[in-house]
C-alpha cells in the first residue's frame, strides 16, 4: 500500500515519543524531588506512581523501538506485527496515563490490567509468530 505507514514506523515513532515524554516528565517531577515530604514523602503511593509513570515512558518506549527494529529482522507476519504494534502502542499510552491517574486518585489502580494486557498481547503475538516460522 503506497502511502500507508507500517507497524515498524509507528512503533519507532511511539518509542521515540516515549523517550521524549520520559525526559519531559522526569524534568517536571524532578523540580520537586528535593522536598522530602513532597506528595507524602519518597515512599508514598502518589510519589511512587509518578516515578512509575516517568520510567514507563522509557521502558515501553524501548519496547516499541526494539519491536520496530525486530519486525523486519524476524520476518514477523503482517497480522502478528499489527497486533503486536497495536498492543505496544496502547501500552505506551495507557501505562503512564494509568500511573498518573492512580497518583491522582488511587481507585484508578484497578485499571492497570488494561496496559498490562495490551503489552502481554503484543509479546505473545511476537513470540507466537516466531515459534511458527
Amino acid at each position: 500500500m503506497e502511502g500507508a505507514v507500517g507497524p515498524a514506523y509507528l512503533n519507532m515513532f511511539a518509542g521515540w515519543t516515549g523517550m521524549l515524554m520520559g525526559v519531559v516528565s522526569g524534568a517536571a517531577v524532578g523540580l520537586f524531588f528535593h522536598r522530602e515530604e513532597w506528595m507524602g514523602g519518597y515512599a508514598s503511593f502518589r510519589r511512587r506512581m509518578l516515578r512509575l509513570a516517568h520510567i514507563s515512558f522509557f521502558g515501553i518506549g524501548f519496547l516499541n523501538i526494539l519491536f520496530a527494529l525486530s519486525v523486519g529482522a524476524m520476518a514477523i507476519g503482517d497480522r502478528a506485527a499489527r497486533v503486536a504494534s497495536a498492543g505496544l502502542i496502547a501500552g505506551a499510552v495507557t501505562m503512564p496515563a494509568n500511573c498518573l491517574l492512580a497518583a491522582w486518585r488511587s481507585r484508578f489502580r484497578h485499571l492497570f490490567a488494561v496496559p498490562v494486557l495490551a503489552i502481554a498481547m503484543a509479546v505473545v503475538s511476537v513470540v507466537f509468530a516466531m515459534s511458527i516460522r
